[in-house]
């Protein structure tokens, strides 16, 4: 199913698991059905497949930033809100604001074949501003607790094998030992530039 929504300059597909995504006054909503996440183990097989979560994807051109405030319902550990990067089956990562386990936590996840997994810092409540941007083959990970003042949180490739000009990139939910959680997504901003500065807030 194609999304459009004013704030982006480019349409949106659903991929995996059914989000019952929504759209109204600015805000995006999805959910995560139980035990869902997106996530190939580092312990595990080479070979298993990758779970899958619900998500919302577009093909933005050239450099850009996605911007979004997201906002979770925590309900179970780990559940979180993301923006998601895809380059390929094994080849994508995702920024979240995850119960990790108990405490709202910015995580980042990048897959190259496996997954890696790791927390950034702490937030007071349940919403933080997230940011994913890109330039030629390289990709930046931020967040913000006011929208204004940006933390560097991660900057990464893919790897060479796939074209980053054909980057998938949007929202994500999950719930992986849940039930469920509900997560939204307003304040959506995209520009068209990569940031002035990785390091100095902005």
């Amino acid at each position: 199913m194609d999304v459009k929504i004013p704030e982006l300059s480019f349409p949106l597909r659903t991929y995996g698991p059914d989000g019952h995504w929504s759209h109204e006054d600015g805000v995006l909503s999805g959910w995560a059905g139980a035990r869902e996440d997106r996530f190939v183990p580092p312990t595990g097989d080479a070979l298993e497949p990758a779970s899958d979560a619900p998500r919302l994807l577009g093909a933005p051109e050239g450099d850009f930033q996605l911007i979004a405030r997201v906002t979770v319902g925590f309900a179970a550990s780990f559940d979180a809100g993301a923006l998601y990067v895809h380059v390929g089956p094994r080849a994508w990562a995702k920024l979240c604001l995850e119960y990790s386990p108990d405490v709202p936590t910015v995580c980042t996840v990048v897959t190259r074949g496996h997954s890696d997994d790791a927390n950034s810092f702490t937030v007071e409540g349940s919403s933080v501003w997230l940011r994913v941007s890109r330039t030629g083959r390289a990709f930046a990970f931020h967040a913000s607790r006011d929208g204004k003042l940006w933390t560097f949180v991660r900057l990464f490739t893919l790897g060479d094998e796939e074209p980053t000009s054909a980057a998938l990139v949007g929202f994500m939910t999950q719930s992986p030992v849940g039930e469920g959680c509900v997560v939204t997504f307003d304040h959506i901003e995209y520009r068209d530039a990569w940031p002035d500065g990785l390091r100095d807030g902005s």
